[in-house]
């Protein structure tokens, strides 16, 4: 029989939420063609100003099903430290995205695709995060619905 630890509080939980976002470098990025064909893959990020900040190129297709209400939806962990991202997501091109955030993204990544016309980036703003680790924590795991934080 496996030994859980005890379930986190509420605090905990958001604050190892924003540890992951700060010091992880991968997400699992999820999004839907028009016609419900399914994609998931990995992309490189940044946390910034309270947005994700990822770069594919502009032909794949998470950047192709950035719908016109760019529904999205991300994790970070494994399957016994989760943290669900739903948000909305805006295609920017490099030559729009602000240079603090670029300098940020390159910073954190070691590369930059500012100059490259074949990438655009994506910047997800949460409207949902929940964070799990195992069925101790079910219970309290909705950190943030419509955009604001719970805790």
């Amino acid at each position: 029989m496996t030994e859980r630890e005890p379930a986190r509080g509420p605090e905990q939980r958001k604050q190892d939420v924003f540890d992951r976002l700060e010091k992880d470098e991968d997400v699992w990025v999820a999004t839907a063609s028009p016609d419900g064909l399914p994609c998931l893959v990995p992309l490189s990020f940044v946390w910034d100003r309270g947005t994700l900040l990822l770069a594919t190129r502009r032909t794949n297709p998470t950047a192709v099903n950035v719908s016109p209400s760019g529904k999205m939806r991300l994790t970070l962990g494994h399957t016994r430290d989760v943290v669900l991202i739903e948000g909305t997501a805006e295609v920017v091109e490099g030559t729009d995205l602000p240079a603090e955030s670029g300098d940020a993204f390159a910073a954190k990544l070691h590369w930059d695709v500012r100059g490259r016309r074949a990438w655009v980036y994506l910047r997800i703003t949460p409207y949902t995060v929940k964070a799990w680790r195992e069925v101790n924590e079910l219970a309290g795991r909705d950190l943030m619905l419509d955009g604001t934080w719970l805790v």
